[in-house]
């Protein structure tokens, strides 16, 4: 409010000046006369309305110097915030990565470098997480990736990956059928209660416990001695652990049955074909994902799609001998996995690999280096259908996962309960 001032000083006196001209007496007056008569004119006319006429336009140019300056200035605060949360936001990454290198790279060895600890086999993870570590891989899921794996999250779509429990139907491996009974209190009707008879937790969507497999050379992971483990004596080495410390992370889809659509490659649901580590990884190549230290890979080959739309037929058949495909089982997938340091594996095919194994190769069963040499939890029969279709919808193959196993002292396996958000 500076400026305006200074403008009604000067302009007064112009306005005497013009107002004695103005005002001058058409007969002949005294010097002093001439002087008050220009002095009164001045303070009876043009001063008040020339002044009044400034007054205005100063206010006018002020009011719209200051919204031009409030416009401005909120631009610029809008802008700088936006820039703000953006350097924000990046930062934030980069710490994360940085961290996130920090912590997973010093002491995880690559698989020529195991064992680490003198007397376990050669390939064996034993002691990478501790002596007494009964969880494995999924020591991988720390705070900083679990934060991290929250930036796969663009949509906010939820996908549940867990088959009904009754299905399939029959179940597979030998495996019974429960029974579902709906109980209603005799006293009050208005209250209902369930339970099931001859449940098997792994009848339908699963997760393998460490238990649920041991080296039939070597043991169990980690070295765990029998009379230890959940069913041989103890209780270690069971799906409490996991259930207790609960799975959330990073998960990635190698949506190989779309792969193969796209090659003009086909699979047999009737045989146990193998799936080659090459045809994954081309997979996951074509979606343009990376894999990263703790992620839970998610393999998709068909076989859920297949089952729902087979006849009573096959699925009978299946029951009655389970002949499945799935990922090729050998060595080199298990060198694989574990020098991408994955947290966990899990797959829509009812074992991962392809069964039964041929004969001769019944060694290089998949499930001895990732259950009892790596500690690395396995997903079977999971319903990845929906996911599936929208990760090719909008071409994005990372999401957030999570998933709670049930918590059953000593158990050898439980429904997943996973959920993939996008």
């Amino acid at each position: 409010m500076a400026k305006p001032k200074k403008k009604m000083k000067k302009a007064a006196p112009k306005v005497r000046k013009v107002a004695s001209k103005a005002v001058k007496p058409k007969k002949p007056a005294s010097k002093g006369a001439k002087r008050t008569v220009a002095v009164k004119a001045s303070k009876r006319t043009a001063p008040k309305k020339i002044s009044r006429e400034l007054e205005r336009q100063v206010a006018d140019a002020v009011t719209s110097a200051t919204r031009a300056s409030v416009d401005f200035e909120s631009g610029i605060t809008l802008m700088e915030r936006a820039v703000v949360r953006k350097v924000g936001e990046v930062a934030a990454r980069a710490t994360r990565a940085m961290r996130h290198a920090v912590s997973s790279s010093p002491q995880l060895p690559s698989y020529d470098e195991l064992p680490v600890r003198a007397g376990a086999p050669a390939g064996a993870a034993w002691g990478v997480f501790g002596d007494d570590d009964e969880v494995g891989t999924i020591n991988l899921l720390t705070p900083d990736r679990v934060v991290e794996a929250a930036d796969s999250i663009r949509t906010g779509k939820v996908f549940a990956l867990n088959l009904p429990i009754n299905i399939p139907d029959p179940p597979l491996f030998t495996r019974g059928k429960h029974t579902h009974t709906v109980k209603i209190f005799p006293n009050a009707e208005f209250v209902l209660d369930d339970f099931l008879d001859n449940f098997y937790p792994q009848a339908s969507s699963q997760w393998d416990a460490l238990a649920h497999v041991k080296h039939p050379a070597h043991g169990a992971y980690n070295g765990i001695p029998d009379n230890q483990m959940t069913g041989r004596g103890g209780t270690r080495l069971g799906i409490d652990n996991l259930a207790r410390r609960g799975i959330a992370g990073r998960g990635v889809l190698a949506d190989v049955a779309r792969y193969y659509d796209r090659v003009g490659k086909s699979i047999d649901f009737t045989q146990a074909k193998s799936i080659p580590l090459d045809d994954v990884q081309a997979a996951l190549e074509e979606e343009g994902v990376e894999l990263q230290t703790g992620d839970i890979l998610l393999i998709r080959i068909g076989w859920t799609k297949f089952y729902l739309s087979a006849s009573e037929e096959i699925k009978a058949e299946l029951a009655r001998e389970t002949v499945v495909p799935g990922i090729e089982g050998s060595e080199r997938t298990a060198r694989w996995l574990w020098d991408n340091h994955l947290a966990a594996v899990a797959s829509d095919s009812p074992a991962l690999e392809a069964l039964p194994k041929p004969a001769g190769e019944e060694m290089e069963f998949l499930h001895f280096h990732m259950l009892a040499f790596f500690g690395m939890p396995i997903g079977e029969m999971w319903n990845l259908e929906g996911l599936a279709e929208d990760c090719a919808a909008d071409g994005n193959y990372d999401f957030f996962l999570t998933s709670a196993p049930l918590n059953i002292p000593g158990g050898v396996g439980s429904p997943p309960n996973a959920l993939a958000i996008k």
